[in-house]
């Protein structure tokens, strides 16, 4: 499907989150295809498909989503810190990949790769649907605009409360019994 034409949103969702969301999904930042930073230069975190089966939400639909991100890095004692996301889930029709990701673009300047690390997710709501672009600059604008859309989205109240949420604090962990 080509992107529409003409301005987008700002802001995504209504003011509170609504169902389905918030939606957890986690697992261990894996190499993606390599071309976030290096062709488009936006950095993504690649986590396993199988990181939707957290929550039973195998068949959540292709698209771009926001919300928070928890990113656990073990060495060399455990941190988990929180910092905004906007995430793409799907097959990247531009590319026109075959098999399906979870590629999580998180709002933060990172020194360094973090592969290997914990990356747990709390999706607060969708933006849009995947396109085809005809250019690699019209993709690299639209990505742009999506981040521009989940920051402006995550500035609400009620979104910014979910920051604070004990499984994303725990770094993707339920609550331990006492």
């Amino acid at each position: 499907m080509p992107p529409p034409s003409g301005p987008r949103d700002p802001i995504a969702g209504l003011d509170t989150p609504q169902s389905p969301f918030p939606l957890k999904l986690s697992g261990e930042v894996i190499k993606g295809f390599g071309r976030g930073s290096a062709e488009l230069g936006i950095p993504t975190a690649n986590i396993p498909i199988s990181g939707l089966d957290v929550g039973g939400h195998s068949d959540l639909a292709s698209g771009i989503y926001y919300g928070w991100s928890a990113l656990t890095i073990a060495s060399p004692s455990p941190t988990t810190t929180i910092y905004p996301m906007v995430m793409s889930l799907g097959y990247n029709p531009y590319y026109k990949n075959t098999v399906r990701s979870v590629e999580v673009h998180i709002m933060h300047d990172f020194e360094s790769d973090f592969y290997g690390a914990r990356l747990s997710l709390s999706i607060l709501g969708y933006i849009r649907p995947e396109y085809d672009y005809v250019s690699k600059e019209s993709l690299i604008d639209d990505i742009r605009t999506d981040i521009k859309v989940a920051e402006k989205s995550l500035e609400r109240e009620a979104y910014k409360a979910w920051k604070e949420d004990g499984w994303l604090v725990r770094g993707g962990k339920e609550e331990e019994d006492s």
